[in-house]
């Protein structure tokens, strides 16, 4: 599990400057599909081609999609990255069963850090054993939750919202019990690997927190609610937004790097 962004932001641990949050819309009923042959045959060749693979999930809301983060050392080290791995041997064995279970793979955010620290600290995580037999893994499901909330912001919003976030949102959080482990913003650079489409134009804050369970997530967001401390900054905060706060409860898959 990543540390909370306070410490965080001391350890000097921060893994991956430019990270994609990538949403695949499948065909029905093949999200376990994808996950055995992701999880069993995908992460190996994409970290060894240079990148981390932060963490995959099934959507608990979305029965058809699949969510993952994968992170990089920057915007070329992305381009090399990404060439190696799709130019490689594992994606031309794998490719094919992977693309047949998707309808989309397009919607993607191109994030970095919202500030010094605030990326994922990856410190000692380490993934669970490979299953023994690729069926396992639609079997085990983990009980934690993380949970993503994507915020739309106004054009030239970001540092506004992103002062605010840090300054207001994060102490009433840790109040609560709950201190989000990583927060970005959209990396408006050129996309260094046009192959793979990323959305353009749009100004995001994100920010990741886990929790123990569903349950759990669906009792802090009341005691959110009711907490005069938390209105106070979502009124300050909504002249940032330019619609509604999308929130994503993500159950992690038994390779997932992130909300074990």
């Amino acid at each position: 599990m990543s540390l909370p962004l306070n410490a965080a932001s001391k350890s000097g641990l921060n893994a991956s400057p430019v990270v994609e949050l990538r949403q695949y819309t499948l065909k029905p009923g093949r999200r376990d599909t994808l996950i055995d042959i992701f999880d069993g045959h995908l992460i190996e060749g994409q970290e060894a081609a240079g990148m981390t693979i932060i963490g995959q999930f099934r959507d608990l809301d979305r029965p058809d999609m699949f969510i993952w983060l994968r992170g990089f050392d920057g915007m070329e080290a992305r381009k090399n990255a990404l060439t190696a791995f799709y130019e490689g041997p594992v994606w031309a064995a794998w490719r094919d069963a992977a693309n047949a279970t998707m309808i989309s793979s397009d919607d993607v955010l191109l994030l970095k850090p919202a500030w010094p620290g605030a990326g994922f600290d990856l410190s000692g995580a380490q993934r669970a054993a490979l299953p023994g037999h690729e069926k396992s893994s639609r079997d085990r499901r983990l009980s934690n939750i993380a949970v993503i909330e994507i915020h739309h912001l106004r054009p030239g919003a970001e540092t506004d919202f992103t002062s605010r976030f840090e300054a207001d949102a994060i102490p009433v959080l840790a109040a609560h019990g709950v201190r989000p482990f990583a927060a970005f913003v959209s990396e408006h650079a050129e996309n260094s690997f046009p192959r793979l489409p990323v959305r353009s134009g749009e100004n995001i804050f994100i920010s990741v927190a886990a929790f123990d369970s569903a349950d759990a997530h669906a009792r802090h967001e009341a005691v959110l609610a009711s907490s005069p401390e938390w209105q106070a900054f979502e009124r300050k905060a909504q002249s940032c937004l330019a619609r509604s706060t999308e929130t994503l409860r993500l159950s992690p898959t038994s390779q997932s790097l992130l909300g074990r």
